[in-house]
């Protein structure tokens, strides 16, 4: 497993070898959704942010084996940040709300995208190389009022610089949408989908087959924004999870 000490928010993989079906089992109380991968079948799971600081037990059965073992949780320690944005973003006019509700749907039907085996064979890269603004898990209150968790990783950068996908994929989402601007979502398999937010421009077609550093789009300042930045999202099965445990795991 790995790893085996976490944070909230973050992603575990699970690794059966030596099993000749498709093994079952819970982290916690989410379900482990396990795929072939080579010699060994694996699962990635997200961790919830609202988990308790403490042992966390994983479970699997295998082979008619039953295997358990435990993720040590560290508390999470999220910062609070307070963030001005132009109004329009905290209080939508009823039209602009219609166009918000049609986003949602959008995003939606991309995060229905039939599971399948991991399309990757290496672990996954950070869209670019640059300096980290804001993290995942920041409590944020928008114009001294509204409360939001940031749920996502803020990268720096000017409008134009390019943006490149975290791993290979399949391109199943680009729209200009309302709060996240103009936005790609790519599906990795195995569960696993990026969000590429707040971007000037589009380098690829939904339905596109991409590789890890390939180009897909460039930093922008669309959406709701304080100024031009990459927002970087990942996500494992339907929870939004840290980008950067994401990327700091190694893949078998």
């Amino acid at each position: 497993m790995r790893p085996t000490s976490a944070r909230p928010g973050d992603v575990l993989l699970v690794i059966i070898r030596d099993s000749a079906e498709l093994p079952r089992g819970t982290a916690g109380e989410r379900g482990l959704r396990f795929y072939a991968a080579g010699d060994h079948h694996e699962a990635l799971v997200g961790l919830p942010l609202e988990l308790e600081p403490g042992p966390l037990t994983v479970t699997v059965e295998a082979a008619g084996v039953r295997l358990t073992s435990s993720v040590d949780l560290r508390p999470g320690d999220f910062p609070e940040r307070e963030l001005t944005v132009d109004s329009k973003f905290i209080a939508p006019a009823p039209e602009v709300k219609k166009r918000i509700a049609a986003d949602q749907r959008a995003f939606a039907r991309a995060y229905r995208t039939p599971f399948a085996p991991r399309a990757f064979e290496g672990g996954f890269a950070s869209p670019r190389d640059a300096e980290i603004t804001a993290r995942f898990g920041d409590q944020r209150t928008l114009n001294g009022k509204k409360k939001s968790v940031h749920y996502g990783l803020d990268l720096d950068g000017h409008v134009g610089d390019p943006v490149a996908a975290a791993n290979d994929g399949t391109v199943v989402l680009v729209r200009d949408c309302y709060t996240s601007g103009n936005t790609i979502l790519v599906a990795h398999g195995g569960g696993v989908i990026t969000g590429y937010f707040h971007l000037s421009g589009f380098a690829v077609k939904r339905g596109a087959k991409v590789k890890r550093g390939e180009v897909i789009g460039r930093v922008g300042r669309t959406g709701r924004v304080t100024g031009p930045h990459l927002h970087f999202l990942a996500r494992v099965g339907n929870l939004d999870v840290n980008p950067e445990s994401l990327l700091a795991l190694a893949f078998p």
